[in-house]
């Protein structure tokens, strides 16, 4: 069972940057591991920490001014190599809800998998947001899942997103694969019963 996810509204780490790929998310010298532990330590680790392991002031994460539980990221989030590590370690970090104008499909099957939210915006819509958090960091996003609505609550605009509606019952449940088929194990069982008798 994974944290349900209904409604949140928090405000954000703003990431403008173009075609970040899986390896700017999780380097591959960290893939060595097989349990999801200890992967948000190494989030953007190359961006974070210098080459002496010193945190790098310049970069987002590591401005205190920035914090929330929403990632905003510029388009095409998440390309490069299918590594499920990528969403492994965004979760790890503490984030619930990633936002871009477009996701890799395979970083986004990743993400729905390990309980994050993709939320594809028009790309006016992703500006507005990086406009107004420039302005004031402490702005704050809505995403209400049951809904499918996003709402930046600096300028009151709205936009609605896609979901796949099994990944989304998913996610209203805090279920994963493995959880929702039990769910369904009665229902499993009767199938059977009845299509062998």
């Amino acid at each position: 069972m994974k944290k349900k996810l209904t409604k949140l509204t928090s405000t954000i780490i703003p990431l403008p940057l173009e075609n970040v790929d899986t390896d700017q998310i999780i380097p591959a010298r960290f893939l060595k591991a097989t349990s999801k532990e200890g992967f948000g330590d190494n989030l953007f680790r190359d961006w974070r920490y210098d080459s002496a392991g010193n945190k790098n002031p310049d970069f987002v994460l590591n401005n205190p001014i920035y914090a929330g539980q929403i990632l905003v990221a510029g388009k095409n989030f998440g390309s490069g190599s299918s590594r499920e590590h990528a969403a492994w370690a965004i979760a790890g970090y503490g984030f619930r809800i990633v936002v871009s104008s477009f996701f890799a499909d395979i970083f986004k099957g990743n993400a729905l998998n390990n309980g994050i939210l993709p939320v594809v915006v028009s790309p006016a819509f992703l500006a507005a947001i990086f406009e107004t958090v420039e302005k004031n960091p402490k702005m704050t996003l809505t995403v209400d899942l049951e809904q499918q609505l996003i709402t930046n609550n600096a300028n009151g605009e709205s936009e609605s997103f896609e979901i796949n509606a099994y990944k989304k019952t998913c996610l209203l449940q805090g279920l994963d694969d493995i959880d929702y088929l039990l769910s369904r194990k009665d229902k499993i069982e009767q199938y059977e019963k009845n299509s062998t008798s």
